[in-house]
């Protein structure tokens, strides 16, 4: 029988492997590959000549010296500006997700119609239409002039940088909404695999809705979270934002100009990409340390087992409750009377 079930799983796996194989050949061809091929560029001179290909000389790590000692003033900056942006919209954008994704699952009227609202600008969103939005001269996704607001006036006279902070959210703010489109059906999908009968347990011992919050769901969708977090990191990394409107370039925007800049060449831009690349390696690094999960053993009991433990304290309290000073005395007595019993015999 164990024989039969284990040639059972090795079948569910290969059958699993082949389903991914297209999958896992495209991501080498047209992303693993390219990637690691722009780490090697990174380190050579990349020239066109005149039958129409390129040649490709080893210079080492000097495009990275040049980036460093030459062009610091503006590539550092902009690697500020994209570190900044990072940590402020990740956390709002899984927040956000969250909440909403908890609120559609939820048992309400047109419940299709919002999950398909929600999820609209991720169909619609193209590099064009984003550049459109996110252009400073058109503004269509800011809420105007936050910081003239009164509040923001008060919060900034104790604390700049929570104003500056809060500011660079609401900049983008609608942006940022179009960014929960995937994390939604992500957590919707995430919640909806939760056992039911986790809950119904819960409710017996007596746990109200916050509770249930914290020490059922949230545990639960804690992978989700983490997948969310780096979908967020790398999603935002494709895109030209820029969190501080300080004359600053988007590095986005100076990588899509190097590529285009003869007298650089494709080495230059290469290193670029690559230190660009390495900054979100280290913010999604980050996200599995956070999000890593600790495995302890862990003993899972039915619904009934539960129920019939929830009785035996109600039981017991009932019992307690009835006894009188002198019982309740005795009992105890018998109890380390017992407990001596045991050492003695030992």
């Amino acid at each position: 029988m164990s024989r039969r079930r284990h040639n059972l799983t090795v079948i569910n796996n290969v059958n699993g492997y082949l389903f991914l194989l297209p999958w896992l050949i495209g991501f080498i061809v047209f992303t693993f590959g390219p990637f690691i091929y722009t780490f090697y560029l990174s380190f050579t001179s990349v020239e066109s000549n005149t039958s129409g290909g390129f040649d490709i000389d080893w210079l080492g790590i000097k495009n990275y010296n040049e980036l460093i000692d030459r062009d610091i003033p503006e590539f550092i900056p902009s690697i500020v500006n994209f570190v900044i942006m990072q940590a402020l919209y990740v956390p709002v954008i899984l927040v956000m997700s969250f909440i909403l994704g908890l609120l559609l699952n939820q048992e309400i009227k047109f419940r299709t119609s919002f999950r398909t609202i929600f999820f609209l600008p991720v169909i619609i969103l193209s590099g064009t239409v984003m550049n459109q939005f996110t252009s400073r001269g058109i503004g269509l996704t800011n809420f105007g002039e936050v910081n003239n607001n009164l509040i923001f006036k008060m919060i900034g006279n104790y604390t700049p940088f929570l104003t500056e902070g809060l500011q660079f959210i609401f900049n983008n703010f609608t942006m940022v909404l179009w960014f929960t489109g995937i994390p939604i059906v992500l957590f919707i999908n995430a919640l909806q695999k939760i056992d039911r009968q986790l809950f119904e347990a819960a409710q017996i011992d007596g746990a109200n809705w916050w509770q249930m919050l914290w020490k059922i769901t949230i545990p639960n969708i804690k992978s989700t979270a983490m997948i969310v977090s780096i979908y967020t990191i790398i999603n935002l990394g494709l895109y030209s934002i820029n969190a501080r409107y300080n004359g600053i370039m988007n590095i986005f925007d100076i990588l899509n100009r190097d590529l285009k800049n003869v007298t650089k060449g494709l080495g230059y831009a290469s290193a670029e990409a690559a230190l660009y690349s390495i900054v979100v390696l280290i913010f999604v690094l980050l996200v599995m340390v956070i999000f890593r999960e600790k495995y302890k053993p862990k003993k899972f009991e039915s619904l009934k087992e539960r129920q019939i433990k929830n009785l035996q304290r109600i039981q017991q309290r009932n019992i307690r409750n009835e006894m009188t000073i002198k019982q309740f005395l005795m009992q105890i007595k018998d109890k380390f009377s017992k407990k001596g019993d045991k050492h003695s015999g030992k």
